[in-house]
């Protein structure tokens, strides 16, 4: 009986101490490997096209290095004080969390018309393409279209990362629906159990770990979006701040305590985020 089974080719040489050296030879390794040397060869041929008229290398080393001596070895605010700093950082995280928890909200409903086991083929489709035009826009050309249709301000802000948020976390929920164990489902059909009881008692509880670790993910990036939009959109907050502080004041020493602001807060989102997977996951695998 001959075998339709898929066979992946291999280059076999024998070494002269008798060893043989097998290797992968398949073209999708080829493809990828070519592409990085390419891509690698571009990147070294672009620094030779470069114009470096009028540019002293000393002069610009000294300078560079002592800019960022001054702005991350000499952190101090200038033009607001602490507790102004504060509040700048809480507007941004405000930002990122009201968009956040009302795409979170929006991309459940959605993600149960696009997962294939709980939707309509035809239904699920249309859900998928909508969703895959939005995710294919940059958030910050989100942001920027509605500040023009909307006006500067947190409403444009929170308006452009709501829609690439919904469009992230649509694909992610209906991902982990998919997911769920086809038993559980028939289960719960052949009892006669109606759609919704199927979703609540079925489905959420078996993806619940998924969805809140996919939510907070993009809340991450809200937040670090919400900076970028700070001043581009005219939404205020940290992003704002450390605008004037960088293009307008030129003030390097607040542009460094604003960049450990930042990062402090990443650093504890980061930490809010690890501890919430090892607990509900823990949990989930008790379970």
């Amino acid at each position: 009986m001959e075998s339709n089974q898929l066979t992946v080719p291999v280059l076999i040489k024998r070494k002269r101490n008798g060893r043989i050296n097998i290797r992968s030879g398949n073209k999708v390794d080829i493809v990828i490997k070519s592409t990085i040397w390419i891509l690698a060869l571009l990147t070294v041929m672009a620094f030779f096209f470069f114009d470096y008229t009028g540019l002293q290398w000393e002069r610009a080393i000294t300078e560079t290095a002592y800019n960022l001596k001054v702005m991350f070895l000499e952190p101090a605010l200038s033009h607001f004080s602490f507790s102004e700093a504060i509040h700048q950082v809480g507007i941004t995280l405000g930002l990122g969390f009201l968009a956040t928890i009302l795409g979170a909200i929006i991309a459940f409903f959605l993600a149960l018309m696009a997962a294939e086991n709980l939707s309509k083929p035809i239904v699920s489709k249309i859900v998928r393409m909508l969703v895959a035009y939005i995710r294919a826009v940059p958030t910050v050309l989100w942001v920027l279209i509605f500040a023009i249709a909307a006006g500067l301000g947190s409403e444009a802000a929170v308006l452009g990362m709501l829609f690439h948020s919904v469009a992230y976390l649509v694909k992610a929920f209906s991902e982990s629906f998919e997911e769920v164990n086809p038993g559980i489902i028939e289960a719960l059909r052949a009892t006669g159990s109606s759609w919704w009881h199927i979703v609540i008692h079925g489905v959420v509880p078996s993806t619940f770990t998924y969805m809140l670790s996919w939510t907070f993910l993009r809340f991450e990036i809200n937040f670090s979006v919400a900076v970028a939009m700070g001043a581009a959109a005219g939404a205020g907050g940290i992003g704002f701040e450390l605008f004037m502080a960088s293009g307008f004041y030129f003030d390097l020493r607040e542009v460094g305590f604003i960049t450990y602001a930042i990062l402090a807060i990443a650093v504890v989102l980061e930490i809010m985020s690890t501890r919430l997977k090892n607990r509900y996951f823990s949990n989930s695998a008790n379970a």
